[in-house]
């Protein structure tokens, strides 16, 4: 395995091999896992917008440049029209 030579600051040096104490590990081996988390994140996260970008692309909902959302047409399904109200509790009960 090839090695690295780093410049690091005394004291994060010194935090750095405590943790390392703590957690039964040397520094080494936090800086390559931390490397490998950073590497696989930004691969996972690439991926992701990948399937974004492709469901967008195959998407069949077809809204158009110009069209504008409307706050009615949001809560239609979840609101009950004007004119109606919902029964209330203790009143109204035949």
């Amino acid at each position: 395995m090839p090695n690295i030579t780093m410049a690091i600051d005394e004291e994060l040096l010194g935090k750095a091999r405590d943790y390392a104490e703590r957690k039964g590990t040397t520094v080494n081996a936090l800086v390559r896992e931390l490397l490998g988390q950073t590497i696989d994140q930004e691969a996972r996260i690439a991926e992701a917008r990948k399937g974004l970008l492709e469901l967008m692309h195959t998407s069949t909902a077809r809204l158009g440049k110009d069209y504008k959302w409307n706050r009615e047409e949001i809560y239609e399904d979840r609101m009950l029209p004007r004119h109606e109200r919902p029964p209330l509790r203790g009143l109204n009960e035949d």
